[in-house]
């Protein structure tokens, strides 16, 4: 009879089928290619099955393959679980809280947050994923998230912290060069900065009156940290948080009646995380941070 596979080779299989090849279950699970490569031809010889077929473009899950997916995503659904029920039930003040959030919170906002988070609970280790994707609370890939939207899943415990407006911004250099625009039609002819794929402004600015294309914008990106850099470097008209921009040195909020759909702010963690020690004192001093950031009022309106 066969030996039993190790968890660790289902749990590389369920990361080609799910991610897609082998590069990307390494990256997905921490690992490197070669070991997830290994870890797969170990398990296919412990089954005595053929569970991917070699392609050019990498390794393609068979029928069977796609057969046993569904049983090992539940059993990883259900260690998840195990293990965030066992985090719960530690009620020591150490250890480590992994927090996400998106690339502009977690580059501008986050950091002054955590000044005064890291003095209040210094035995708690702090680790920050910056990233705009929708990082699995349930499968453990974080403790606690800021979603710019309301979370659904019923095991999670959601607070709305409130709204963050977006205003349009640019550089007093900029603005000092090309002049500032008082109203909508006068950002026509501005060098305008914004998304390259995404028609999130596209949409809204035409809703008020403004024949906007893609070409309009002269510098695009999707990364929208660059974004921001390239507004603070003077290249041209912008659109971003208003509490950042008047915060930001040299920045202006131009006075411009545009009404963009403000971004939502929600915390959240798994619901049997939130009796841990250090996740509830981590949460409560975020939500408390990004609280007293979005109603920070200290700077007037700016002009010029």
């Amino acid at each position: 009879m066969n030996r039993e596979p190790d968890w660790a080779l289902w749990r590389s299989f369920a990361g080609v089928v799910k991610h897609g090849s082998l590069s990307a279950a390494a990256r997905a699970l921490g690992s490197s290619q070669p070991t997830i490569g290994r870890h797969i031809d170990t398990l296919e010889a412990a089954l005595g099955l053929t569970l991917f077929e070699r392609t050019l473009e990498g390794l393609k899950p068979n029928a069977a393959a796609l057969r046993l997916y569904a049983p090992v995503a539940e059993a990883e659904t259900a260690l998840a679980a195990a293990a965030i029920l066992a985090q719960g039930a530690q009620a020591e003040a150490g250890g480590t809280v992994r927090i996400t959030a998106s690339t502009m919170i977690s580059n501008y906002v986050l950091p002054a947050i955590l000044v005064d988070i890291r003095a209040s609970h210094p035995r708690i280790a702090l680790e920050i994923v910056p990233s705009d994707a929708a990082e699995n609370l349930l499968m453990r890939e974080a403790d606690i998230a800021i979603r710019m939207f309301r979370p659904t899943q019923l095991e999670l415990v959601t607070r709305h912290l409130g709204d963050i407006a977006i205003v349009p911004v640019a550089h007093e250099r900029y603005l000092a060069r090309r002049g500032q625009p008082q109203s909508l039609a006068e950002l026509e002819g501005h060098d305008l900065i914004g998304f390259d794929r995404s028609d999130a402004i596209i949409a809204q600015i035409r809703r008020l009156g403004l024949a906007l294309e893609r070409d309009s914008f002269t510098l695009r990106s999707d990364d929208q940290t660059h974004l921001w850099e390239l507004v603070r470097a003077g290249l041209g008209i912008g659109f971003g948080q208003e509490q950042l921009a008047r915060a930001t040195p040299g920045l202006v909020v131009l006075p411009i009646d545009l009404v963009i759909a403000p971004l939502p702010v929600w915390l959240t963690t798994h619901r049997e995380l939130f009796t841990s020690h250090r996740i509830r004192a981590i949460y409560d001093a975020v939500a408390a941070g990004l609280s007293a950031y979005m109603q920070d009022t200290r700077a007037a309106p700016s002009t010029r």
